[in-house]
Protein backbone atom coordinates (compact mmCIF):
# COMPACT_ATOMS: atom_id res chain seq x y z
CA UNK A 1 0.00 0.00 0.00
CA UNK A 2 1.15 3.52 -0.84
CA UNK A 3 1.29 6.13 1.79
CA UNK A 4 1.11 8.91 -0.57
CA UNK A 5 -2.35 6.89 -1.66
CA UNK A 6 -3.56 7.30 1.75
CA UNK A 7 -2.63 10.57 2.21
CA UNK A 8 -4.73 12.07 -0.42
CA UNK A 9 -7.98 9.52 0.65
CA UNK A 10 -7.89 11.14 4.11
CA UNK A 11 -7.48 14.76 2.46
CA UNK A 12 -10.01 14.47 0.21
CA UNK A 13 -12.91 12.59 2.76
CA UNK A 14 -11.92 15.53 4.88
CA UNK A 15 -12.54 18.07 2.02
CA UNK A 16 -15.46 15.76 1.21
CA UNK A 17 -17.05 16.49 4.28
CA UNK A 18 -16.07 19.88 5.11
CA UNK A 19 -18.30 22.50 3.60
CA UNK A 20 -16.30 24.84 1.75
CA UNK A 21 -16.35 28.31 4.37
CA UNK A 22 -15.38 31.69 2.41
CA UNK A 23 -13.79 34.01 4.71
CA UNK A 24 -13.07 37.88 4.60
CA UNK A 25 -12.01 40.67 6.79
CA UNK A 26 -12.19 44.29 6.90
CA UNK A 27 -9.66 46.56 8.04
CA UNK A 28 -11.88 48.71 11.25
CA UNK A 29 -8.96 51.62 11.04
CA UNK A 30 -9.02 51.85 7.59
CA UNK A 31 -13.24 51.82 7.33
CA UNK A 32 -13.04 54.51 10.11
CA UNK A 33 -10.55 56.52 8.35
CA UNK A 34 -12.26 56.49 4.97
CA UNK A 35 -16.08 55.94 5.69
CA UNK A 36 -17.67 59.69 4.86
CA UNK A 37 -20.47 59.01 7.33
CA UNK A 38 -18.19 58.35 10.10
CA UNK A 39 -16.06 61.53 9.02
CA UNK A 40 -19.38 63.61 8.90
CA UNK A 41 -20.56 62.98 12.69
CA UNK A 42 -17.18 62.77 14.16
CA UNK A 43 -16.56 66.27 12.74
CA UNK A 44 -20.23 66.99 14.02
CA UNK A 45 -19.62 65.44 17.64
CA UNK A 46 -15.97 67.18 18.08
CA UNK A 47 -17.72 70.74 16.92
CA UNK A 48 -20.01 70.28 19.38
CA UNK A 49 -17.68 69.05 21.69
CA UNK A 50 -15.18 72.36 21.04
CA UNK A 51 -18.40 74.51 21.74
CA UNK A 52 -19.24 72.95 24.83
CA UNK A 53 -15.30 73.14 26.09
CA UNK A 54 -15.90 76.65 25.21
CA UNK A 55 -18.93 77.17 26.56
CA UNK A 56 -17.89 75.50 30.05
CA UNK A 57 -14.11 77.64 29.64
CA UNK A 58 -16.37 81.00 29.80
CA UNK A 59 -18.26 80.01 32.65
CA UNK A 60 -15.25 79.22 34.90
CA UNK A 61 -13.58 82.70 33.93
CA UNK A 62 -16.40 83.92 35.33
CA UNK A 63 -16.80 82.80 38.08
CA UNK A 64 -13.31 82.72 38.72
CA UNK A 65 -13.22 86.88 38.04
CA UNK A 66 -16.21 86.74 40.37
CA UNK A 67 -14.03 84.92 43.35
CA UNK A 68 -11.06 87.71 42.68
CA UNK A 69 -13.54 90.13 43.08
CA UNK A 70 -15.35 88.89 46.51
CA UNK A 71 -11.09 88.55 47.31
CA UNK A 72 -10.80 91.92 46.68
CA UNK A 73 -13.70 93.60 48.32
CA UNK A 74 -14.23 90.97 51.14
CA UNK A 75 -12.15 93.53 54.12
CA UNK A 76 -15.52 95.87 52.96
CA UNK A 77 -17.67 93.79 53.42
CA UNK A 78 -19.82 92.73 57.11
CA UNK A 79 -19.80 89.30 57.88
CA UNK A 80 -23.17 88.81 57.08
CA UNK A 81 -22.39 90.11 53.44
CA UNK A 82 -19.32 87.97 53.49
CA UNK A 83 -21.15 84.76 54.26
CA UNK A 84 -23.94 85.38 51.56
CA UNK A 85 -21.57 86.08 48.84
CA UNK A 86 -19.34 82.73 49.90
CA UNK A 87 -22.66 80.79 49.90
CA UNK A 88 -23.20 82.63 46.26
CA UNK A 89 -19.74 81.40 44.86
CA UNK A 90 -20.23 77.58 46.48
CA UNK A 91 -23.41 76.96 45.05
CA UNK A 92 -22.20 78.60 41.41
CA UNK A 93 -19.14 76.52 41.56
CA UNK A 94 -21.28 73.38 42.13
CA UNK A 95 -23.38 74.71 39.46
CA UNK A 96 -20.57 74.57 37.27
CA UNK A 97 -19.07 71.11 38.25
CA UNK A 98 -22.41 70.03 37.83
CA UNK A 99 -22.75 71.76 34.02
CA UNK A 100 -19.19 70.12 33.31
CA UNK A 101 -20.61 66.45 34.34
CA UNK A 102 -23.73 66.97 32.54
CA UNK A 103 -22.35 67.49 29.37
CA UNK A 104 -19.48 64.94 30.06
CA UNK A 105 -22.18 62.91 30.01
CA UNK A 106 -23.92 64.15 27.17
CA UNK A 107 -21.20 63.36 24.96
CA UNK A 108 -20.45 60.12 25.50
CA UNK A 109 -23.86 58.50 25.20
CA UNK A 110 -23.88 60.74 21.95
CA UNK A 111 -20.69 58.87 21.36
CA UNK A 112 -22.00 55.65 21.73
CA UNK A 113 -25.03 56.56 19.32
CA UNK A 114 -22.64 57.03 16.88
CA UNK A 115 -20.59 53.85 17.52
CA UNK A 116 -23.82 51.99 17.57
CA UNK A 117 -25.05 53.84 14.48
CA UNK A 118 -21.56 52.96 12.65
CA UNK A 119 -21.62 49.48 13.72
CA UNK A 120 -25.68 48.73 12.65
CA UNK A 121 -24.89 50.52 9.11
CA UNK A 122 -21.75 48.34 8.48
CA UNK A 123 -22.75 44.90 9.71
CA UNK A 124 -26.39 45.73 7.83
CA UNK A 125 -23.98 46.41 4.84
CA UNK A 126 -21.94 43.68 5.28
CA UNK A 127 -24.79 41.27 5.01
CA UNK A 128 -26.00 42.46 1.88
CA UNK A 129 -22.14 42.65 0.73
CA UNK A 130 -21.62 38.87 2.29
CA UNK A 131 -24.91 37.22 0.96
CA UNK A 132 -23.91 38.63 -2.56
CA UNK A 133 -20.52 37.37 -2.59
CA UNK A 134 -21.15 34.35 -0.54
CA UNK A 135 -18.95 35.33 2.32
CA UNK A 136 -20.08 32.82 5.23
CA UNK A 137 -17.78 34.98 8.21
CA UNK A 138 -16.59 38.64 7.60
CA UNK A 139 -13.73 39.43 10.44
CA UNK A 140 -12.61 42.96 11.21
CA UNK A 141 -9.27 43.55 11.77
CA UNK A 142 -7.78 46.32 13.60
CA UNK A 143 -4.46 46.53 15.53
CA UNK A 144 -4.24 45.01 18.87
CA UNK A 145 -7.18 42.47 17.69
CA UNK A 146 -7.09 38.85 17.88
CA UNK A 147 -6.64 38.58 14.10
CA UNK A 148 -2.90 38.40 14.30
CA UNK A 149 -2.80 37.16 9.89
CA UNK A 150 -5.10 37.05 7.00
CA UNK A 151 -3.81 36.77 3.31
CA UNK A 152 -4.48 39.73 2.16
CA UNK A 153 -6.74 38.12 -0.72
CA UNK A 154 -9.34 37.69 2.20
CA UNK A 155 -9.17 42.05 2.95
CA UNK A 156 -12.40 43.35 1.50
CA UNK A 157 -12.12 46.44 2.71
CA UNK A 158 -12.17 48.66 -0.02
CA UNK A 159 -14.87 47.56 -1.78
CA UNK A 160 -16.79 47.60 1.44
CA UNK A 161 -16.05 51.33 1.82
CA UNK A 162 -17.08 52.27 -1.53
CA UNK A 163 -20.10 50.22 -1.04
CA UNK A 164 -21.22 52.21 1.93
CA UNK A 165 -19.74 55.53 0.84
CA UNK A 166 -22.07 55.15 -2.49
CA UNK A 167 -25.10 54.33 0.35
CA UNK A 168 -24.28 57.20 2.28
CA UNK A 169 -23.84 59.63 -0.62
CA UNK A 170 -27.33 58.34 -2.08
CA UNK A 171 -29.10 58.65 1.68
CA UNK A 172 -27.22 62.03 1.29
CA UNK A 173 -28.60 63.10 -1.95
CA UNK A 174 -31.84 61.81 -1.01
CA UNK A 175 -32.07 64.05 2.02
CA UNK A 176 -30.78 66.94 0.06
CA UNK A 177 -33.30 66.84 -2.50
CA UNK A 178 -35.89 66.50 0.08
CA UNK A 179 -34.98 69.18 2.03
CA UNK A 180 -35.20 71.41 -1.50
CA UNK A 181 -38.13 70.14 -2.89
CA UNK A 182 -40.93 72.55 -2.95
CA UNK A 183 -43.96 71.68 -0.49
Amino acid sequence: MDDDDDGDATATATADNTPDLALAYINSDTLLARYRYYEEVSDKLEKKKKKLQQEYARRAEGLQKQFEDYQRTATNMTIGQARAVEEDLTRKRQNLLQYQETITQELMKEEAAITQELYDKVASYLKIYGEENNLQIVFTYSAGSSLIYANEGLDITNPVIEGLNALHEGAAGANTADSTAVK
